[in-house]
């Protein structure tokens, strides 16, 4: 079992947020390779009662004492954006595997010194892109591979949902907020992933929440081979709730409605040469498919689609949409 020298990958919870239950802990409950057996916070009292609601055995008050425990192997990292490579780095130090929700890291610099600790290290470190995961997104890598859309001309992805509380730590520079980072990282990785290569940035605008923030972000994009992108993201814009992707090739096209959460609903729309056709997929989570990958890099060594290689490519792009839009990087906490 390399990794833990068990059968099961006893994983640790940093911070008892809201993202945690949906991502995490409800799919372990349902995996027989994992265990979540620990929880920190900051205040004791709400570390306690998370890990009561939940079903998990110990509880920390302090975030170094949970990367310290020698009863978990792994780190489950969903802290804000600002603290993911400096806890990271810290789970690294102790010995623990890491699941990174996204983004990886403050910027691309960031990703790098991660990637380098990580390689160092021998552990599995994966950014928790979910959505890769899905039998909906290898669908459509597959279509794509197949070449039956033919040459790539266009490649485009949309994430806006409404965030109107403008207090959320999302919006916060201090903690490397912005739309890019929360939303447009997920379309910076679709468009990546599907155009088959990391783009150029063409031009990009923002719209702000501030003179550092940006509430909303769209990016022109141009591919070493020859196609062209473009990625919308938004906290806050009249794209109220936009969720889709959309691949034009020579040949042909497909359009994805909200592979980001296919779990809520989803479909998949393909035209080529042969016809048109519509396809669907099963309802269990991305999130369960994600699980699954985890622990079985960390248990057998399998390769992950997300690891921190990956992660430096989409940070350079996301670093390039600010510097294109006249907007600071985003910075370490």
């Amino acid at each position: 079992m390399t990794g833990t020298g068990t059968s099961r990958v006893r994983i640790g919870i940093l911070g008892a947020a809201r993202i945690a239950p949906m991502a995490l802990v409800n799919p372990a409950k349902r995996n027989a390779e994992v265990v979540v057996t620990a929880v920190a916070a900051r205040d004791a009292t709400r570390a306690r009662a998370f890990a009561h609601k939940h079903g998990i055995a110990t509880a920390h008050d302090s975030y170094d004492l949970l990367v310290a425990d020698p009863d978990i192997d792994a780190v489950y990292n969903p802290l804000p954006n600002g603290l993911h490579g400096r806890w990271t780095r810290a789970a690294l130090a102790a010995g623990k595997h890491v699941l990174c929700e996204k983004p990886f890291a403050a910027n691309a610099i960031e990703a790098r010194e991660i990637a380098e600790l990580a390689g160092e290290s021998g552990r599995v470190v994966m950014e928790a892109f979910h959505y890769r995961y899905h039998p909906l997104t290898l669908r459509i890598e597959d279509i794509i591979a197949s070449g039956g859309l033919g040459k790539l001309t266009r490649v485009e992805a949309t994430l806006c949902y409404p965030l109107p509380m403008f207090s959320d730590i999302r919006y916060d520079y201090a903690l490397a907020g912005g739309a890019t980072m929360d939303a447009g990282c997920y379309t910076v990785d679709m468009v990546r992933s599907f155009g088959g290569e990391t783009p150029e940035v063409v031009s990009a605008q923002a719209k702000l929440h501030d003179p550092r923030v940006d509430r909303a972000m769209t990016a022109e994009l141009r591919f070493p081979s020859g196609h062209t992108g473009r990625l919308r993201c938004s906290m806050w814009s009249t794209d109220v709730l936009r969720m889709s992707a959309r691949v034009t090739g020579e040949r042909g096209q497909l359009h994805a409605i909200n592979p980001q959460m296919p779990q809520l609903g989803h479909w998949l729309s393909v035209r080529s040469e042969s016809g048109r056709r519509t396809e669907r997929f099963g309802r269990r989570t991305s999130y369960a498919y994600q699980l699954d990958a985890f622990a079985a890099a960390v248990l057998r060594n399998e390769p992950v689609k997300t690891g921190p290689r990956d992660a430096i490519e989409n940070m350079t792009v996301v670093d390039a949409v600010y510097r294109a839009a006249g907007l600071p990087l985003r910075r370490p906490h």
